[in-house]
């Protein structure tokens, strides 16, 4: 499975193979054309409520880990769809966050990796 990580601000490149956006809300300040994704998944982001606790505090990062994995529980065919994604092509996970270790892509990609060894 080949799932990269890349922030919408840094430039699309041809090894990001398909870019996935999977953020709830659309990035600040980017037209579609400078995203340069293939798709928007919002539906596989953190609901608005558990995006507005976490707040991006790297202090709360396990507990919102936890709580994104169990919603994430909740969409099996968002998370197959992926899974299968990443296994006939690269993924990028694009996501708008400043903080590039504690976000929802971060996770996301964890959530997937282990999902596809299951």
């Amino acid at each position: 499975m080949n799932i990269q990580l890349k922030r919408v601000y840094q430039a699309a490149s041809q090894g990001d193979g398909y870019r996935l956006l999977v953020d709830r809300i659309w990035p600040r300040g980017l037209g579609k054309e400078e995203a340069r994704i293939d798709d928007w998944m919002k539906e596989i982001a953190p609901s608005t409520a558990l995006r507005k606790w976490f707040g991006h505090e790297p202090a709360k990062w396990e507990e919102f880990r936890r709580r994104y994995f169990a919603e994430l529980s909740l969409r099996p065919e968002l998370v197959e769809r992926l899974v299968q994604m990443a296994g006939s092509r690269p993924l990028t996970l694009v996501y708008s966050a400043k903080d590039e270790q504690h976000n929802n892509a971060v996770a996301l990609r964890e959530y997937l990796e282990s999902a596809e060894g299951a």
